[in-house]
């Protein structure tokens, strides 16, 4: 029995693990144009991820879920994922990426072990995906997508963060793509992380139930109980293996049955994506390096300053000053 309670009653089974802050796309609603990336000094060796990641499943997290940044740019990533693969009482390892590198990593992450892959895809507009990109190519990601097919991952959903005036106007586009290639997809609401200039985020938020109201214009959707233990509401579409998803920070608020934390790549342990309630776990493994239980101890005892709730706003205020790329996905 897991013993990550928080002072309201949430049991914490969901590691979302950062393996780095940096990333081959500098997306516009992620980061700025120009970023300044931690030192490599400060991140996380491989050694300390799995070590970190071995104490958290021995807490009885269940499920880890690589993230960056781009999990796929930091080098060793693939004997990462083969020693978490190894864990005893994992259930599920995961990885969200940007799809770049899947061509080239695909069937070795599936051999090492990685059970499922979320895949970013906010356009299928090769343009369009380069502006929102600034510097991605969307035939490679496609590409990455079939690779994964094609190493048989046991699940592949797309995620695509929706920007009124930007790309909703694909919406039906993104469903159908998503329907032809036998993968699911959530849509997410845009979340107010770090201060960026390329658009303004109050003018861009897009709620759910619009994208919702979109889609079932065209395929009814019936709502399922399924989880994969994150944040997206399924529903299933006749016809069609495909599930669409919902994750909905501003519109439907998730927190009362928030199960997940964030490790950042330079190991501080996030108890809230809206919060900066943290706690410096590689202080402690650095300071006590072996001791698993004074490790473990500081993870239980953090799961006090987990907060009840975030308090994103839509109005394009910025609360939280740290980019996603440095938050963890």
């Amino acid at each position: 029995m897991s013993t990550l309670v928080d002072g309201f009653g949430r049991t914490v089974s969901y590691l979302r693990l950062s393996v780095t802050d940096r990333c081959d796309f500098r997306c516009v609603y992620c980061m700025a144009e120009e970023m300044t990336f931690l030192p490599r000094a400060k991140l996380l060796t491989l050694e300390e991820l799995a070590t970190l990641s071995q104490a958290f499943v021995e807490l009885g997290v269940e499920k880890i879920r690589l993230t960056g940044g781009e999990p796929l740019v930091r080098k060793g990533i693939l004997t990462l994922v083969e020693k978490l693969g190894e864990l005893e009482g994992l259930h599920e390892l995961a990885m969200t990426t940007n799809g770049s590198g899947l061509v080239k990593h695909a069937g070795a992450l599936r051999q090492g072990g990685l059970d499922r892959v979320n895949i970013s895809l906010d356009s299928l507009k090769p343009e369009r995906f380069k502006a929102l990109t600034r510097t991605g190519n969307l035939n490679h990601v496609i590409d990455g997508i079939r690779a994964a097919r094609e190493a048989g991952f046991r699940s592949i959903k797309l995620n695509a963060v929706l920007l009124k005036g930007r790309n909703d106007d694909e919406i039906l586009d993104l469903v159908n793509f998503a329907r032809d290639e036998e993968v699911d997809i959530s849509f997410i609401e845009e979340m107010s992380l770090g201060a960026i200039s390329e658009h303004h985020r109050g003018e861009t938020y897009l709620s759910s139930d619009v994208v919702r109201e979109t889609i079932e214009q065209h395929y009814p959707l019936l709502p399922t109980t399924e989880t994969t233990l994150g944040p997206s509401r399924y529903y299933r579409m006749p016809g069609s293996s495909s599930r669409i998803g919902f994750i909905s920070p501003h519109s439907h608020n998730f927190c009362g049955t928030c199960n997940r934390v964030r490790v950042t790549a330079e190991g501080r342990l996030l108890l809230c994506l809206g919060n900066e309630h943290s706690v410096d776990l590689r202080a402690i493994m650095r300071r006590y390096p072996g001791d698993t239980q004074r490790l473990k101890a500081t993870i239980v005892a953090a799961m006090t300053k987990k907060p009840e709730r975030h308090h994103f706003t839509t109005d394009g205020d910025v609360q939280i000053v740290r980019f996603m790329n440095a938050t963890g996905g």
